[in-house]
């Protein structure tokens, strides 16, 4: 049996960035507060935990003055920062550079097409930290699609209105292929309006603008994720439960070979999975540790 470490995966900059800043205050401080999960690996959290990281939600910032709070890599809302003003906690800011960028710009457009009756949309999950700190920046009004069945509902009801403009944006680490689908078919919705419009009825106007946000980290990995699993007998990946990036990275492995198998940690595993002349794929989530890979390769090799 032979196995094989994919070279890409392990956690993003983003995510590595907020961990190491974690570690380093932790080192001359022995106590931080961390605002949500760090990341969605509970492996990770309990290591941190035992340095000293505690996490804590919204509801405990009343009770936090003094103290330090880490704000994690998926961002948070503006709201956020007035709370923590308001309460007196110290916050070290460890939003990931692409988020923060991606924020920004989502607020410059909202501000912009605001009057006009535009709508800002964010391809994205319903209620996932960095979706919740991206609709702050419109103050709670974009519109989040979830997936193309909920596209077609929004725009049947008129949430998403294709007769004004319209500003599409993804979640950072969401499939490239997926948002395609949903600007080509936002795309098709608005030039239907134009097409349907007489000249000198005021229509016509409609205007959509869509904004590659996908992190280049986590675009380029879905091809190279795919020529991995491909190139192995099984894959095993390796991912928290509550990883959203981990479940469409796992069935992008899956897409192309069918014995890919799940796992949180070495415990899940089985002799059963493996044959002895296998080519065994190791891989992983931007929120999995180099260190879990190597320990659930350690933990094949050793069957």
């Amino acid at each position: 049996m032979r196995i094989l470490i994919d070279s890409g995966s392990g956690c993003c900059n983003g995510v590595g960035r907020a961990i190491s800043t974690a570690e380093k205050y932790l080192s001359e401080h022995g106590r931080l507060f961390s605002l949500g999960a760090i990341v969605h690996n509970d492996a990770e959290i309990r290591r941190l935990a035992g340095l000293g990281l505690r996490t804590v939600g919204y509801s405990d910032l009343p009770s936090l003055k003094g103290s330090t709070v880490l704000i994690r890599a998926h961002g948070e809302p503006p709201s956020t920062y007035d709370q923590a003003s308001r309460y007196g906690v110290s916050l070290i800011d460890c939003t990931c550079p692409v988020v923060l960028a991606l924020q920004k710009k989502i607020a410059a457009k909202y501000a912009a097409m605001s009057e006009s009756g535009g709508t800002v949309v964010i391809f994205g999950k319903r209620g996932h930290a960095e979706v919740n700190g991206l609709v702050g920046q419109t103050g709670g009004h974009a519109s989040v699609v979830e997936n193309m069945a909920d596209l077609e509902e929004k725009l049947a009801s008129g949430e998403i209105d294709p007769s004004r403009p319209v500003a599409l944006f993804s979640q950072t680490t969401k499939d490239p292929d997926e948002y395609s689908s949903i600007a080509a078919r936002l795309k098709q919705a608005s030039q239907a309006v134009s097409s349907g419009c007489n000249a000198g009825d005021g229509c016509g106007k409609s205007s959509l603008e869509v904004f590659n946000t996908i992190c280049r980290h986590v675009s380029s990995r879905h091809k190279a994720l795919r020529e991995f699993a491909a190139a192995c007998s099984v894959v095993v990946f390796v991912c928290g439960r509550e990883s959203s990036n981990g479940k469409v990275l796992f069935e992008l492995c899956r897409s192309v070979n069918p014995r890919s198998y799940k796992v949180e940690s070495a415990d899940e595993l089985s002799a059963g999975m493996f044959f002895p002349d296998d080519i065994v794929g190791i891989c992983g989530a931007t929120s999995t540790t180099r260190w879990q890979l190597e320990k659930v390769a350690g933990a094949i090799s050793g069957m």
